[in-house]
């Protein structure tokens, strides 16, 4: 059983769903879209850890500009 890649997984859902909180956002989607995108690196493409991390910080910068474009002056 591969408990590293779980516990990033995890990890991972628990940022996405604080900062969602934090924004006031619907943290079911945040976490929902970092754990497809965990799975999705580690046991789809088997990129290992630095390959979800990646996807993670590319999560957060598309989070970040989807945003920034929505903000509403």
């Amino acid at each position: 059983m591969p408990y590293l890649p779980i516990l990033i997984i995890v990890a991972c859902a628990i940022f996405f769903h604080r900062a969602a909180e934090f924004e006031h956002e619907s943290s079911l989607v945040w976490a929902g879209l970092s754990v497809v995108i965990s799975v999705m690196t580690f046991f789809a493409f088997r990129w290992g850890w630095l390959g979800c991390l990646l996807g993670q910080a590319g999560l957060f910068l598309g989070i970040a500009i989807f945003r920034a474009l929505r903000r509403k002056p």
